[in-house]
């Protein structure tokens, strides 16, 4: 019964972000269930477009410091793509789970988004990244 159950709670979170018309993770990402330190290291992958940090200056990618909990196209001195600032326009706030769910296929978040990255298939990947990420206010 208990492996129904939690399969009938994994349909109905999946079935209800494809009728939001939004790309839903399959569950929560809580950067509390991450590790920053592995995240620093995923965090790599992202270090050729993206910097963070007190110091840091947008590349080819915004500056992410901050990022978690900030509302999208609000980094100054960073020229986003007209997808990314309709996003913006729409109210999107990043949230633990809208960075994980934009972290899973940046192109099925945001069609027509600047980002090239294909993304990261790994769950603990996308939660270890948005742990080190929320170690930047």
């Amino acid at each position: 019964m208990a492996l129904r159950l939690g399969t009938l709670l994994t349909a109905a979170i999946l079935f209800g972000g494809a009728i939001s018309g939004g790309f839903a993770p399959a569950h929560a990402m809580d950067p509390a269930a991450g590790d920053a330190a592995a995240g620093e290291k995923v965090f790599r992958k992202c270090q050729a477009c993206h910097a963070i940090g007190p110091e840091a200056k947008a590349k080819v990618g915004p500056v992410l410091t901050g990022v978690v909990g900030r509302p999208a196209g609000k980094t100054e001195g960073f020229a986003y793509s007209a997808a990314m600032s309709k996003q913006a326009e729409a109210g999107l706030v990043w949230t633990p789970d809208k960075i994980g769910a934009f972290l899973t296929s940046p192109k099925e978040f945001v069609p027509g988004t600047k980002m090239t990255f294909a993304g990261l298939r790994k769950d603990q990947e996308r939660a270890d990244l948005i742990a080190y990420l929320a170690t930047f206010p």
